[in-house]
């Protein structure tokens, strides 16, 4: 073929505006469909973590009273005891600081500070729950 002429037939050039359009309105269709589910499951399982985290601390507490006579007096204790590993983060908040510390009642048998632990997020779970009464 001489220089400067086209060959004749079907352009296999790119796509047509149409068919962008359709395989964008598809794929916008899969992600509104599959980002909420995406979403909903991050959430819930923060929480799953958050109860887990506060079942482990809870039975760190209730070990260190039971071999040691008392509470602890801060949660740094049952790392320093090695009741636990590390003091873990609360996963709504990101941080290891925000957690609530209970102190026993004023008529409770054993002495100490923390009896008992809650999570220092602001909000409501899934289910309507606060979760500082977690």
């Amino acid at each position: 073929m001489p220089t400067g002429e086209h060959r004749s037939g079907p352009r296999t050039r790119g796509f047509t505006l149409i068919e962008l359009i359709v395989v964008m309105a598809i794929v916008a269709l899969l992600v509104s469909v599959a980002a909420p589910r995406y979403l909903n499951s991050i959430e819930r399982a923060r929480e799953t973590t958050l109860r887990t985290s506060l079942a482990v601390m809870r039975e760190a507490i209730d070990r260190y009273a039971a071999d040691r006579g008392r509470y602890p007096d801060t949660l740094e204790a049952l790392v320093e005891a090695r009741y636990l590993r590390t003091l873990p983060e609360d996963p709504i908040t990101g941080r290891r600081d925000a957690w609530v510390l209970l102190a026993p009642p004023p008529d409770a048998v054993l002495q100490g500070q923390v009896s008992d632990v809650r999570s220092g997020a602001a909000g409501r779970s899934r289910d309507g729950a606060l979760y500082a009464e977690w």
